[in-house]
């Protein structure tokens, strides 16, 4: 066995809920009872309407690439220090957020590093991404003549991995919108504003004004961490936000940054002085889905959607390397501490540790 303890499993923690738990990929979502919910607006005083859903929001250690997830040797079925590594990045830019005066956030607690707990959001059905540099998907149908992105034009000649005149914010859906004649029925598909103008209530948007705000929130947002990460001398290449509507204390509906921003997991992140050296070395995930392409024996099962049950076989019964999960560590971990200004410790037992705070400070475990 790996010496190392994650958090891989977080769906199954003993927190008193109602109805089931929500499993993503990374993130397991506890809604509190209503009547707890109530206890902790009081008892801890968030600055939320009486009556406000909460939710335990859990992160795991777990690492997903090409819609799968991927385990080490030894037992080590995620990535130490991930989960803590993601959530302490996110939650230092949406602190930045409200100091610049940009939007709130769902976020109203954090019991532990693993652990946010979360107000009800009604989402809005968008991805909302923001690319400054030209690579990845863009670059490939880029080079294979694609010249309008989302309702975008893109000039001729430009080149791998360049930085762009302006941000381009180019949406895709979140989840699979149905019934309108130009978006095809799939998750994750790119749109244009006009799609999203066009069906404003099938994106849950509450007025056309606010796919103006979204728009800013993401172009403002994206600028303030580009701008800290350039202090780093590292690169912010491309991100994903989501957004929802909240209820203020005094009756009025916002719109709100939800998920997670400017993590490794949800953005490109480059280092600097390697690209000025014309090498583009990843202190995000994409690393970590280049090094899966280097270490499976046929990277085309990766790369082909085709190949889906292949693919989710090879994940299943596949298992990289320990020295390779330790490099994703190092990646994630190093980059956090950069970004926040601090070391970060991972726990030695962090579910337990996660238990125990909800227990005897939150009151939530039966």
């Amino acid at each position: 066995m790996s010496s190392y303890k994650v958090l891989d499993v977080n769906d199954d923690l003993p927190i008193r809920t109602k109805g089931a738990v929500h499993s993503g990929k990374v993130r397991s979502v506890y809604w509190l009872t209503d009547a707890d919910s109530a206890r902790l607006i009081e008892e801890k005083g968030y600055q939320v309407p009486v009556g406000t859903e909460l939710a335990i929001m859990v992160i795991s250690d777990r690492i997903s690439a090409f819609d799968c997830i991927w385990q080490g040797e030894n037992g080590l079925n995620g990535v130490p220090g991930k989960g803590i590594a993601l959530n302490s990045v996110a939650s230092h830019w949406f602190s930045l957020f409200d100091k610049a005066g940009l939007a709130g956030n769902h976020i109203v607690d954090i019991p532990h590093p693993y652990v946010w707990i979360v107000r009800k959001a009604s989402t809005v059905r968008v991805e909302a991404i923001a690319r400054q540099y030209i690579t990845g998907s863009m670059w490939r149908d880029y080079a294979k003549g694609v010249r309008e992105f989302c309702g975008l034009q893109l000039p001729e000649g430009l080149e791998a991995n360049q930085k762009l005149d302006n941000v381009l914010i180019t949406p895709s859906t979140k989840g699979i919108i149905k019934g309108l004649a130009d978006v095809p029925e799939v998750d994750d598909v790119n749109i244009s504003r006009k799609n999203i103008e066009d069906n404003l209530a099938t994106f849950n948007f509450k007025s056309a004004a606010d796919v103006d705000k979204y728009e800013q929130l993401l172009t403002e947002g994206f600028a303030l961490i580009s701008k800290e990460l350039e202090k780093l001398d590292q690169i912010f290449v491309d991100t994903k936000f989501e957004f929802g509507y909240v209820e203020d204390k005094d009756g009025q509906e916002r719109l709100i940054y939800i998920d997670e921003v400017g993590t490794p997991d949800s953005s490109r992140i480059w280092d600097g002085p390697a690209y000025r050296d014309g090498k583009i070395v990843e202190n995000s995930k994409e690393g970590f889905r280049q090094l899966l392409i280097n270490n499976v024996p046929d990277s085309d099962v990766l790369l082909n959607k085709d190949r889906m049950p292949e693919r989710e076989a090879l994940a299943r019964d596949y298992l990289l390397p320990e020295a390779v999960m330790m490099s994703v560590s190092e990646t994630y971990v190093g980059i956090a501490s950069k970004i926040v200004g601090r070391e970060l410790t991972i726990p030695a037992d962090p579910r337990q540790e996660v238990i125990d705070i909800l227990d005897k400070q939150y009151g939530l475990i039966d």
